[in-house]
């Protein structure tokens, strides 16, 4: 491998390494990243599965086009077909390839065939990601987390990932979930010119030959590679090549090669030039009107030549798509028309045509009607399947040509929003708006635009848009768009917490929905009514008998998306049901999303709520498990707006819990969108870091920032307000300081766990310790309380009781604590821990230290130690700095009363025996 000899070794280690790994291999067209990747699998021992796919740049509508291509690849037996292809479960490929079936759905089968395939050891190879579809990028993402020894490969041009690119989110995805390999090819220097042009033609090139070649392809090794192949096959007189006019572009080295062509075969080279990379045999032999014979004939000769290749059944295409694009430029203006002119009128006549490839021949052909009626039925049907960057990118094509066409603005404005492509959504939302005549059009806009308000938190204008909605509603006529501009409006007062206004609106949702015979839009407006009444003094059973009515109507309908919404409102508020009610429940959320589709709720929320479970349950490891599990399986890590990568919010908090302060500070950074407003979540994250760290200057500036969040969003919740206030006043910051947290908190109902627990705090830091105690056993006798909040409640009366003398009743308290904070860690136990001795009980023995003292980042560091890793080798491991290694080491030591590594692994085999 002239000049890429490093980087092959580094993939072959990789591939032969004991852990899954992960490789992305970037760089310019031409620039050797397949032919990288074609020494790597050559080289690999027999017993290792390869698995080789590549993007299409034509491929717009066909989701999981990848994964199906090389399935079929394997299928139609290249090479000759592999014994281990019949690990594919043809029902999972029918999954895949069935766009009835929900994309969660289609993701995991898909997943699933991946892992039969490449079961370990395994190479899996994604050519030329920057054209992957979005489902196919997802298959991508899963792969690393599928167990065994496997190295995933993928080849990108950098030039071509846009913000709209699918795998420009992939790629940031991945660096902040797993060890990523990097490897940049450049062009080639002028040694690896002379080595290659050696190879060529058996001897060393002249300094003269090896810098004229390498400055007029600026090293470009497909340019050389080219070049070299127009000298003819008679072998290569280098001297000659410098002495001659040579072509100094990629197209006029084709030109080169195209020179001795006959006349059939410079039109099917033209032709598949224009049609694209898969160009199936009947549309190329119905765009170059050659008989059969004679087109297998043509086709033969130039994948002889090495210009063309089969890429499958009945499908060919260039051999580099330099090549197509080059061909293509030298074509007239007219003579590239006539060409697509015959595509598109072969699309048309072979009937059920992909719509983008009907859109992208009429365009070339100039046929703008056919070019904005497949806009328009592309995009509608690629938004039913849920390829909503399909049916985006289809609906700007037809918006170019009919800008003012409201029905695919629409579409473009939907699409971008689903596909999270929030700016993109909301200039389509607002010229939709702007330009709508007809009051049904502009309310639908502005409905869109509602949501998008919400989700990029801007209040003032959510609110502005809810008038002007309210407004435009009377204008409406009877029918399905006015009855949901009236459910948008109570889900808005819902989401915004009107409660009272909510209700009112979810009532006239269900009112006019009976009227108009509108059963789907009936169950709208009574999800929204139930979610509100949750959060309503009095109102918890209400809300909860309405939303599971509501429910059990919506499965029974087949609306599993307000099925799958009311279920997870329903879970996460009010008190926590019973472990075994709330589990089938959120398992129930699952399937009713799984069906509708909605990633968001089938796989985030499902993980949230497996983790807030477990916290209920005092359990902060499973819940650290559960969370990090989710983040593994979610396509959408990183989100915008309110939407905003809960899980790394979530688990911030559960490191706070804990004690892991720099696992803290590596996640903060990943949880605003660069040059976004950092929501009231992670405001309250950093100003807990400070506090917890002692740092009180950072700490006040980081409440003055808190203060101002709240102004821009709104008040924040009571468990929020807790935890914000505890880390305060363990700082040493002054009641007065925090008091106005507490005052203006969302408190949800009128006999409210969380502010009790709030005001009891502050009332303690006052010194008024009746008063605090008093607020502390009302908040741990309050259901909505979790097993290690009510054990602060616990502790904090504990400690006002001392203070007024009564032991035995502070000694209660401990012992509560105690058994709610079991298979907890960090400051709650901390805080238990300073009190037993003055309450006259034993401090907690060694044998608990593992699970109580220790943090779950400790206990998992403690483990590694006990196998003998050094400070190094466990900052490689666990991905951290070697300081950070140190420290983790040291804080164990220290906790345990240890003097050296070789006894904690003493105190694990103890423990274990124990």
């Amino acid at each position: 491998m002239v000049g890429r000899d490093t980087e092959l070794r580094r993939l072959a280690a990789l591939a032969a390494g004991p852990d899954p790994q992960v490789a992305l291999v970037a760089g310019e067209a031409g620039i050797g990243k397949s032919r990288l990747v074609q020494e790597l699998t050559a080289g690999v021992p027999a017993e290792t599965r390869v698995l080789v796919t590549q993007a299409d740049p034509g491929a717009l509508g066909r989701p999981f086009g990848l994964l199906l291509d090389a399935v079929d690849g394997l299928a139609v037996g290249r090479g000759g077909q592999p014994e281990w292809l019949a690990a594919v479960d043809r029902a999972a490929l029918d999954v895949v390839a069935d766009p009835a079936h929900s994309s969660v759905e289609r993701l995991r089968a898909a997943t699933d065939i991946v892992a039969a395939l490449a079961t370990a050891p395994a190479v899996v190879v994604f050519e030329d990601l920057h054209w992957a579809d979005p489902e196919s990028t997802a298959v991508f993402e899963r792969i690393p987390d599928l167990p065994g020894r496997r190295l995933l490969v993928g080849t990108y041009r950098p030039d071509e990932v846009t913000r709209r690119s699918p795998v420009a989110d992939l790629l940031t995805r991945l660096e902040r979930r797993h060890t990523v390999t990097h490897l940049r090819l450049e062009r080639f220097s002028l040694t690896d010119t002379s080595v290659l042009l050696e190879a060529v033609s058996g001897r060393p090139p002249s300094y003269r030959a090896a810098a004229s070649l390498h400055n007029r392809t600026g090293g470009s090794p497909y340019f050389l590679e080219e070049l070299l192949r127009a000298g003819g096959d008679g072998g290569v007189d280098l001297e000659q090549l410098c002495d001659q006019p040579l072509p100094w572009n990629l197209a006029e080295a084709l030109r080169r090669q195209l020179d001795d062509v006959d006349p059939r075969q410079q039109r099917v080279v033209e032709a598949a030039a224009v049609l694209g990379h898969r160009i199936p045999f009947d549309v190329l032999a119905a765009v170059t009107q050659l008989p059969e014979a004679d087109l297998i004939e043509v086709l033969r000769d130039l994948v002889r030549r090495g210009l063309m290749v089969e890429t499958g059944d009945d499908e060919f295409g260039f051999r580099h798509a330099l090549a197509r694009e080059a061909v293509a430029e030298q074509l007239l203006g007219r003579e590239r028309r006539r060409l697509h002119e015959l595509a598109l009128e072969a699309l048309l006549a072979a009937g059920d045509a992909d719509p983008a490839l009907v859109a992208r021949h009429a365009h070339g052909a100039g046929r703008y009607d056919d070019l904005v009626r497949a806009a328009r039925e592309g995009s509608a049907r690629y938004l039913a399947i849920g390829a909503a960057h399909q049916a985006l990118a289809l609906a700007e094509m037809g918006l170019e040509e009919a800008p003012e066409d409201l029905e695919l603005r629409s579409r473009a404005a939907r699409a971008a929003w689903l596909a999270n492509l929030l700016p993109d959504a909301g200039q389509h939302a607002r010229r939709w708006a702007r330009d709508a005549t007809a009051a049904q059009d502009r309310s639908a806009a502005l409905r869109l635009l509602v949501r998008l308000a919400w989700e990029n938190e801007r209040r003032e204008e959510m609110q502005v848009l809810i008038d002007e909605i309210r407004d435009i509603i009377g204008q409406l006529p009877p029918g399905a768009e006015q009855a949901e501009a009236v459910a948008t409006v109570a889900q808005s007062y819902m989401l915004t917490e009107r409660l009272e206004e909510a209700i009112t609106w979810a009532d006239r949702t269900i009112a006019l929905a009976d009227e108009l015979g509108l059963p789907h839009v009936r169950l709208a407006g009574a999800v929204e009514k139930g979610s509100a009444l949750l959060n309503v003094p009095g109102g918890v059973n209400e809300g909860r008998k309405l939303l599971l009515e509501v429910i059990e109507d919506a499965e029974t309908a087949g609306e599993w998306l307000v099925a799958a919404r009311g279920l997870h409102n329903l879970i996460n508020n009010g008190p926590p049901f019973p472990p075994t009610e709330g589990h089938e429940l959120l398992e129930r959320m699952r399937a009713d999303a799984e069906r509708a589709g909605f990633e968001a709720l089938a796989v985030a929320a499902y993980f949230e709520g497996r983790a807030r479970f477990a916290v209920e349950d005092g359990d902060l490891r499973a819940a650290v498990e559960a969370l990090e599990e989710g983040h593994r399986r979610e396509r959408g890590y990183v989100r915008a707006g309110r939407r905003a990568n809960f899980h790394g919010v979530f688990l911030a908090g559960l490191a706070l819990e804990a004690g892991e302060l720099d696992r803290v500070d590596a996640i903060l950074p990943t949880l605003t969108e660069p040059g976004g407003k950092p929501s009231l979540a992670v405001l309250g994250l950093t100003f807990h870091l400070a506090c917890r760290r002692g740092d009180v200057p950072a700490a006040e500036a980081a409440l003055d920032d808190l203060y101002a969040g709240i102004d821009r969003i709104g008040p924040p919740y009571g468990e929020q307000v807790h935890d914000v206030v505890a880390a305060g006043l363990a700082a040493g910051l002054a009641g007065d300081r925090l008091r106005p947290l507490a005052e203006r908190a969302s408190w949800s109902t009128a006999v409210d766990g969380w502010e009790a627990l709030v005001f009891a705090q502050l009332d303690e830091a006052d010194g008024r310790s009746v008063e605090a105690i008093e607020g502390y056993e009302a908040a741990t006798g309050s259901a909505e309380l979790r097993a290690p909040v009510r054990a602060s409640a616990h502790t904090g009366a504990a400690r006002c009781l001392v203070h007024l003398g009564q032991t035995d009743r502070a000694r209660d308290h401990v012992r509560a604590a105690d058994a709610l904070l079991a298979r907890w860690a960090g400051w709650r136990v901390a805080e238990v821990d300073t009190l037993r001795g003055r309450v006259g009980l034993a401090a907690t023995a060694a044998e608990g230290a593992g699970e109580t003292v220790l943090t779950p980042r400790e206990r998992e560091v403690a483990a590694l130690i006990a196998e003998g890793l050094t400070n190094a080798e466990l900052a490689r491991r666990l991905y951290i700095s070697k300081k950070t290694a140190a420290v983790h080491v040291s804080n164990i030591l220290a906790k345990l009363g240890l003097s050296s590594r070789t006894q904690v692994a003493g105190w694990l085999a103890k423990g274990r025996r124990g």
